[in-house]
């Protein structure tokens, strides 16, 4: 197989395919797709994370303006996510990934020009921020093609491996956009860097997939099978549920900068010398290397379980936030909201786990005998839930910046907002157990 062309003889179950060149070539491409999405969530936080200093360096923006600059990449990349499905099919995986990558040197490069004029328009800035949502949208591009490359024992592995590799990058922008702005300052904010620093390493991933990665004509669109998907109820159920989950990580992730900084005047971040060190990437930090142990735990003692586990300490803490919110200590909020985002990640990957166990149990039980027909139906309608889930979950990521910042704007507080959520987790905790672990239902004895 050369590098960077069509392969049109993929075989994955064959273990001797596998063992000979696909192992090897199947992790050259998670590599650098993992790469090229981490990327991807460090451009779709950048606006989140600069938002916080926007004030203090000269722009006249309103709170409200500040949450829409926050939320409106989470839109933008929630809603790019389902046709992103489809490209890796039309495109090629190698193909899609360097456009995919090259895409986001546009709100790079347009952040850094926006922020070194404090005349900069407000729509103008928040195109840009919507330009953001590019890095949202590599996420299901991404995982549509890995999940291509493995065979069915390992898929859950590697698209595992896949996702956190790419929820890390939150967590490395919110760590190293504020150093970059203050380690190069000279007396004032250099805002650029915050889009400059990662223009190398976009261009590096462009040409490391376009020299390294492959597309596989065997990479099918299934649009037919998303159709179906849309008229089967469980799918609404689980992308509600991931809404939850994917959803307040992604969420509290573009907000937590500004919560912090908002709440807890100096302790929001510490100095290092000349550069200043946010505390804030702490939070994705934790979700995103908790999302492959929720996989893991749902595979052994059933997604649904741990996703109502997981739910329920998401409720427990968010109440602990409402009723010390008002006490200003900065060390207990931050260890609840660590809480908080271990439990999401759980939660995120427990939840996916539930996709293709709970689609092969309805086909099943639909089956009139069909046998692997059935089974045929049931596997393209879950490979098309997974992209069609990750989207409809991302939107959690504009909704929770929105609560939050109506109830600063329309009540002076926080916590309105956090009372809003501990009444969506607790009725996302009866829908979980009233319809996968409730005691008699088909989902439960199967263990789903």
């Amino acid at each position: 197989m050369a590098k960077g062309r069509w392969v049109s003889n993929w075989d994955a179950e064959n273990p001797e395919f596998w063992n000979s060149v696909g192992r090897s070539t199947a992790a050259t491409n998670l590599r650098w797709s993992i790469f090229a999405e981490f990327l991807g969530f460090v451009v779709w936080q950048l606006f989140a994370i600069v938002a916080v200093y926007l004030p203090k360096a000269g722009f006249d923006y309103s709170t409200t303006q500040l949450f829409w600059l926050i939320s409106m990449p989470s839109l933008v990349g929630a809603t790019l996510r389902i046709p992103y499905t489809f490209m890796v099919a039309r495109f090629g995986g190698r193909n899609w990934t360097v456009v995919s990558a090259l895409l986001l040197l546009i709100p790079a490069g347009g952040l850094a020009l926006a922020v070194s004029d404090t005349s900069t328009p407000f729509w103008v800035m928040l195109t840009l921020a919507g330009l953001a949502g590019f890095g949202g949208g590599n996420f299901a591009s991404s995982m549509a093609n890995i999940t291509y490359f493995y065979p069915a024992s390992q898929k859950g592995w590697a698209l595992g491996l896949n996702a956190a590799g790419g929820n890390l990058g939150a967590a490395v922008a919110q760590l190293l956009v504020p150093i970059a702005i203050t380690v190069f300052a000279a007396g004032s904010l250099q805002l650029p860097m915050a889009g400059i620093i990662w223009i190398p390493l976009i261009l590096v991933a462009a040409f490391g997939a376009w020299r390294n990665m492959h597309n596989l004509s065997t990479a099918r669109s299934d649009v037919r099978g998303a159709l179906a998907c849309l008229r089967e109820k469980h799918l609404w159920i689980i992308a509600t549920l991931y809404i939850g989950t994917f959803g307040s990580f992604i969420g509290f992730s573009a907000v937590f900068p500004k919560l912090i900084a908002d709440t807890f005047t100096g302790y929001s971040a510490f100095q290092l010398g000349t550069a200043t060190i946010s505390l804030a990437f702490l939070g994705p930090l934790v979700g995103s290397l908790a999302r492959p142990f929720g996989g893991k735990l749902a595979d052994r003692f059933g997604g649904a379980r741990i996703t109502l586990g997981a739910l329920t300490v998401m409720a427990t803490v968010t109440v602990g936030l409402v009723l010390t919110l008002a006490h200003a200590n900065f060390w207990l909020f931050l260890a609840l909201f660590l809480v908080l985002f271990t439990a999401s990640g759980v939660g995120n990957g427990s939840t996916y786990r539930m996709i293709p166990a709970v689609f092969a149990l309805r086909a099943t039980t639909a089956s009139d005998g069909a046998g692997r027909n059935v089974e045929v139906g049931a596997a393209r309608k879950a490979a098309a839930a997974l992209g069609l889930v990750s989207a409809i979950g991302a939107y959690g990521g504009f909704l929770v910046p929105q609560a939050l910042g109506l109830s600063i704007s329309l009540r002076g507080s926080y916590t309105p907002a956090f009372c809003i959520f501990v009444a969506f987790y607790v009725a996302l905790m009866a829908v979980t157990w009233f319809c996968y672990v409730r005691r008699g239902t088909e989902f439960a004895t199967q263990g789903v």
